[in-house]
């Protein structure tokens, strides 16, 4: 894990336990996403579109497995899913601002349910820019939501109306690959899924697409 994000993410972590320094830990939290999306949006200036739909490990397990535009895909989808529909049980952005049909994606799912062939194909149908406006609104969202949290709040465990509310929204797709990530989701509180869907997921997708795009460029490193 890149030795920055590793120890802003351990440091925002113990800040979030305790009452006197959790709004810290806001703060990196936001200041760890901040130089995770500069690495992402390097990869839009970088990066040709056929890049962004290479699998140059689509036999391998792990996350670098995938490509580059569904990772994005990917991040974002479950973020904006937990954020919304789990802890502020408000409207997804996806669905508040049209965001299948601007990404003309032909799913609504996290992509879990994806694998190998399906994974490049799905990436390549995505409209790169509105993809990332919708990753610019979905971070923006998730933080507001974040910052009008209580310390008490993080300590909330999701309720069960919400969770069946989840499964009706048909988000999370009913395969063996995805379904688990309702359950997943549901037994953490309100601390545990800022610590993994909106900080530590984010990093090691985007290692994992580092490492893709270090494979197409290797001169890069």
């Amino acid at each position: 894990m890149n030795k920055e994000w590793s120890e802003l993410n351990k440091t925002m972590q113990l800040q979030l336990k305790k009452s006197d320094t959790w709004q810290d830990g806001v703060v990196t939290l936001e200041k760890l996403r901040n130089q995770l999306l500069d690495t992402l949006n390097g990869f839009k200036k970088n990066l040709s579109r056929e890049e962004f739909d290479a699998i140059p490990f689509i036999n391998a397990d792990g996350y670098h497995s995938k490509t580059i535009g569904y990772s994005i895909w990917h991040i974002f989808r479950i973020e904006d899913i937990v954020a919304h529909t789990l802890i502020s049980d408000d409207e997804q952005v996806f669905f508040k601002e049209n965001y299948q049909q601007r990404i003309k994606s032909p799913i609504i799912t996290t992509g879990n349910e994806l694998i190998k062939e399906q994974i490049a194909e799905f990436s390549g149908q995505l409209d790169l820019d509105e993809l990332y406006a919708y990753v610019m609104d979905v971070k923006k969202s998730t933080e507001g939501i974040v910052r009008g949290l209580s310390y008490d709040d993080l300590k909330l465990k999701i309720p069960d109306d919400r969770k069946e509310r989840l499964k009706s929204l048909n988000v999370v797709s009913t395969s063996e690959e995805a379904y688990w990530l309702i359950d997943y989701w549901c037994g953490k509180d309100v601390r545990g899924l800022i610590q993994m869907p909106f900080s530590r997921h984010w990093i090691m997708h985007i290692e994992a697409c580092m490492r893709i795009k270090n494979k197409i460029h290797p001169e890069e490193g």
